[in-house]
């Protein structure tokens, strides 16, 4: 995932084309290349890696399908959409379908980081005790302790306007995703080559995951997830040269080094670390240090883990002012929140949303330590944090179809092939996935079905229904007025 592009860009004139406005404007010209490597630095992680080791040979089925019905509909559907409207996925639902939609949609890319940053840290908590003691990864103290110190300590990093570090995520590309994939890789390939057997069998038989019901299909839920923030960097896409022509290409590279650095970490690790003794947070590290200790080399572990860490850190840091600055911008305009949480510090930083947000992720972090398995927690947070995010996806394919239909001659820099084909296929997966999403998986580790419903559920009732609900009622015409005169523009 990517950090919001925030800032609402100036209007382009009607009918002027995008080449032009982005002469007149100054704007840099991608190439596609470029934009592919933009937009796999963004999406592509090994944090997801465990999630999938548990299916061995079938994650790149379980990989491709999401890829071909979630990944490739929102690339193409949020290129057109944003070639042909500024502002992000606010003003498409807005023009597309209605403002308070607009506000909704806007509402869930930021709450979906409530339950976002926990499940990161969950992950860097499991990852830093690779560092300290292995037996920590699992201890739910250990973890909320880990989550709410990092947290608390990016909010004041964020709260200070520290530009350095914008440069983080492209870094962390490097440093936590390319480099230790692709040792992981290399080492797993040796580890069979020297005839060690596979955790995980490998046969034509086991392409396909095992049928058991629903709920072995559960975990490719937490796979939309992972492919989720193209949106944000299809705002790029008037960038190229010629849009039309290159963004497919880009797309094409995109999604083939994504899928790369997805799906051969993730059979890496099937091959070394057995499903039954898989740690959801810890899986990377559990396949490093088998890893490592087999060929010797005990003392990279800890290297391995900091590097992991640095790159986690650094992608909190890069969307931690992001998506709270994007829905600020949005609520100073249409008055959707309170002044308090429209109120900038001296930095020119909304303090006052991240000090609430961190409020209730010192929260969420407390159940890390009540509930025994730690992975569990990880899941349903992941679960919950995909149907949020999900809400949004739904309303831009709506939006995208409804525009096409009543704006057909409006200026697009790129024109998706069968639109409403595409949009067709992302809504009933994007649908899918929200109720696959209420079956728990194996990794539940064996507790209530009902009771994990209730929590799923209840979070996306809360963040995805009733907490806007609430904005929108309660929101006065004097919460605009007086933000803007208290906090001056900064849009």
């Amino acid at each position: 995932m990517s950090a919001m592009d925030v800032p609402l860009p100036e209007e382009r004139p009607k009918g002027e084309p995008r080449e032009a406005a982005a002469a007149r404007t100054g704007t840099p010209t991608l190439t596609w290349v470029t934009l592919a490597m933009m937009t796999t630095a963004s999406v592509a992680s090994l944090r997801a890696a465990p999630t999938m080791a548990v299916y061995g040979l079938a994650c790149v089925f379980l990989y491709l399908v999401p890829a071909i019905v979630f990944l490739l509909p929102t690339s193409l559907v949020s290129a057109e959409l944003a070639s042909g409207w500024s502002g992000g996925v606010y003003r498409w639902v807005s023009e597309g379908l209605s403002k308070p939609l607009g506000f909704l949609a806007v509402w869930c890319q930021f709450a979906m980081t409530i339950f976002y940053y926990p499940s990161l840290l969950a992950f860097v908590a499991s990852t830093l005790a690779y560092v300290i003691d292995p037996a920590l990864a699992s201890n739910g103290v250990y973890t909320a302790i880990v989550i709410v110190v990092l947290y608390w300590t990016g909010v004041w990093v964020s709260s200070q306007g520290t530009k350095a570090l914008s440069g983080l995520a492209s870094w962390g590309l490097i440093i936590g995703t390319l480099i230790p994939g692709t040792l992981l890789v290399v080492l797993g390939i040796v580890f069979l080559g020297q005839g060690n057997p596979s955790a995980a069998p490998m046969g034509p038989s086991n392409i396909l995951p095992v049928w058991t019901g629903l709920a072995s299909l559960v975990l490719i839920v937490n796979n939309f997830l992972s492919y989720s923030g193209m949106e944000m960097n299809a705002v790029h896409v008037s960038s190229l040269k010629d849009p039309p022509r290159e963004f497919p290409k880009t797309m094409f590279l995109a999604m083939t080094m994504v899928l790369l650095i997805f799906i051969l970490p993730a059979l890496a690790i099937s091959w070394v670390v057995p499903a039954d003794q898989l740690s959801l947070t810890a899986g990377v590290m559990q396949a490093f240090d088998a890893f490592f200790s087999y060929f010797h080399i005990g003392w990279l572990t800890p290297i391995a883990a900091v590097a992991l860490v640095a790159a986690s850190l650094g992608g909190m840091l890069t969307w931690l002012a992001g998506p709270s600055k994007g829905l600020l911008l949005i609520s100073r305009q249409e008055g959707y929140l309170p002044p308090f949480l429209q109120q900038l510090n001296s930095h020119g930083v909304q303090q006052n949303i991240l000090v609430t947000q961190g409020i209730v992720t010192t929260v969420i972090a407390l159940m890390y330590a009540l509930i025994p398995n730690v992975s569990s927690v990880y899941w349903i947070f992941s679960v919950i944090t995909t149907q949020v995010y999900l809400i949004m996806y739904l309303l831009m394919f709506l939006a995208a179809m409804r525009l096409r239909k009543t704006h057909p001659d409006h200026p697009r820099g790129y024109r998706a092939p069968a639109l409403s084909l595409i949009c067709v296929v992302g809504f009933l997966a994007s649908a899918a996935a929200m109720v696959i999403g209420f079956v728990p998986s194996s990794q539940f580790g064996g507790g209530s079905v009902w009771s994990y419903v209730a929590i799923v559920g209840g979070g996306l009732l809360l963040l995805g229904v009733v907490i806007p609900w609430l904005c929108l009622r309660l929101r006065k015409p004097s919460w605009r007025t007086a933000a803007a005169e208290s906090t001056g523009d900064v849009a």
